[in-house]
C-alpha cells in the first residue's frame, strides 16, 4: 500500500525541501548521536518523498538511515523502482537477505556508535531483529530511543503544505454539504458513510484521511463510533466526522445535524458547543500554551454545566497524518507551546449517554496573533 494517487505531482512542491529537511533534522540531534533510523511512514515520506506505506505493523516498506553526512533508503526489491523515482536525493539500497544485515553493514562501515531510533514506530520485534543483526557483526552500537524528532519539524507547515490541506478541506466540505442535504429517516449510518467515501473518491480524493464517522441518535454519544446498521431518525442528532486526503495531506471536519426540526435539548447543547468553539477560535494563537488553548473551550462547557460530558481534547494537529502534533489537550504531559504555521482542529463536544452528542470541528492555521479558521461550512443559527 501507499499514499494513493498522483503523489509524483507534488514532487515539484517538495523536491527542493528534502535536503533542507534532512539538514534541519541533523541540527536537532544530540551531540552524541551518530545516526537516526526512521521507521514511521509519514516521517519517511517527509524526509525522502517515498510514498509507500505499510498496512500492518509486521511488515515494512523500508526505513531511512540518516547519518551526519549521508542518507539511505533501505527497502526491498518490490519497491526499488518506486523508491528510485520518488527519492532521488537519497541513496537507495535494496536488501537481499534481510534489512538487519544491510543495516548492520552500513553501521559497521560508518562506525556508528550511537543510533537513534523512533520508539513510537519501531516494534519490539523489529528492534530485536535489527539490534541482534548489528551485534552479530561485533559492532557495539548503543540504540537510543527518540520521540518526536521528525514530528516536531512537521508541525510547522510550508505555504505549499497549507495549500494542499486547503484543497483537501474544500473537497471535504463540498461532499459534506451534499450528503447532509440528503439525510433522511431510514438511512443507515453505513449507507451515509459509503456515500461520503464514494463521493470523495469520485471528486479526486486519493484516499480517506480516516474512516468516516457517522453516528446517529444515541450512537452519537460515542465520539469515535463506527458506522453500523442503525437507522437515522427524525429529531435525533447525527454526527458526521470526515476528511479527504489530497496530495498526501489530510482534512478533518465534523458537523452535527438533525433531521427535521430540532428540539429544545438539541438547540441547547448545540448552542453551547458552538459558543465554546467560537471562544477557542478567538483566543488561540502561536505562543499560547496548549493546555490554555484547551481551557478556552472547556471553561465555556463547564460553566454551562456539562464539563464531565466533554471528555476528549479540544483538538490536534493535522498534516500528513490526521492526528499529529501538537495536541490541544488538558493533560499536562502533552503540554506544548503552540507554533506559528501549525494547523490544528478545534472540536469541542458534549456527549450524553442515551441521548446522543454534538461535536463541531473546524481546522485553523495558527499565526502569531490569531487563529485563521480555514473551514467555511457554517452552522445552525436559531
Amino acid at each position: 500500500m501507499h499514499f494513493p494517487g498522483n503523489f509524483r505531482k507534488i514532487r515539484v512542491m517538495e523536491e527542493s525541501l528534502y535536503l533542507t529537511r534532512l539538514a534541519a533534522l541533523r541540527a536537532r540531534w544530540h551531540p552524541d548521536q551518530d545516526a537516526l533510523l526512521v521507521a514511521g511512514a509519514e516521517n519517511r515520506y517527509y524526509l525522502s518523498g517515498f510514498t509507500a506505506r505499510e498496512t500492518m505493523l509486521t511488515e515494512s516498506c523500508g526505513m531511512l538511515l540518516i547519518t551526519r553526512d549521508r542518507a539511505f533508503l533501505l527497502t526491498d526489491f518490490r519497491y526499488l523502482e518506486w523508491a528510485r523515482q520518488e527519492a532521488p536525493e537519497l541513496e537507495v539500497l535494496v536488501y537481499t537477505q534481510s534489512l538487519g544485515a544491510t543495516l548492520a553493514g552500513l553501521l559497521q562501515d560508518a562506525q556508528i556508535r550511537t543510533l537513534g531510533f523512533e520508539s513510537s514506530f519501531l516494534t519490539y520485534q523489529q528492534y530485536l531483529r535489527l539490534s541482534q543483526a548489528v551485534a552479530a557483526t561485533g559492532l557495539e552500537a548503543a540504540w537510543q530511543p527518540v520521540e518526536g524528532m521528525v514530528e516536531e519539524l512537521r508541525e510547522v507547515k510550508t505555504a505549499a503544505e497549507v495549500a494542499a490541506i486547503r484543497r483537501a478541506l474544500a473537497l471535504t466540505e463540498a461532499v459534506l454539504l451534499e450528503v447532509a442535504r440528503e439525510l433522511a429517516p431510514g438511512q443507515t449510518e453505513k449507507q451515509v458513510a459509503w456515500e461520503i467515501e464514494r463521493r470523495l473518491r469520485e471528486r479526486g480524493a486519493e484516499d480517506m484521511a480516516f474512516t468516516p464517522i457517522v453516528a446517529g441518535g444515541p450512537n452519537s454519544a460515542c465520539p469515535h463510533h463506527h458506522p453500523g446498521d442503525y437507522c437515522l431518525q427524525t429529531g435525533e442528532p447525527v454526527i458526521i466526522d470526515m476528511g479527504a486526503r489530497v496530495a498526501g495531506y489530510c482534512a478533518d471536519l465534523t458537523r452535527t445535524f438533525v433531521i427535521g426540526p430540532p428540539d429544545e435539548q438539541f438547540r441547547k447543547i448545540y448552542t453551547l458547543v458552538r459558543q465554546a468553539q467560537e471562544q477557542a477560535e478567538k483566543g488561540l494563537h502561536a505562543g499560547l500554551d496548549s493546555q490554555a488553548g484547551d481551557a478556552l473551550a472547556r471553561g465555556v462547557i463547564a460553566a454551562g454545566g456539562y464539563g464531565e460530558a466533554f471528555g476528549h481534547s479540544l483538538g490536534h494537529g493535522v498534516g500528513l497524518a490526521v492526528h499529529e502534533a501538537p495536541s490541544l489537550s488538558p493533560i499536562k504531559d502533552r503540554a506544548t507551546t503552540l507554533k506559528a504555521g501549525s494547523i490544528v482542529t478545534v472540536e469541542p463536544g458534549i456527549y450524553l449517554t442515551g441521548w446522543g452528542g454534538v461535536r463541531l470541528e473546524d481546522m485553523a492555521l495558527l499565526h502569531d496573533d490569531r487563529a485563521e479558521v480555514l473551514t467555511k461550512v457554517g452552522f445552525y443559527e436559531w
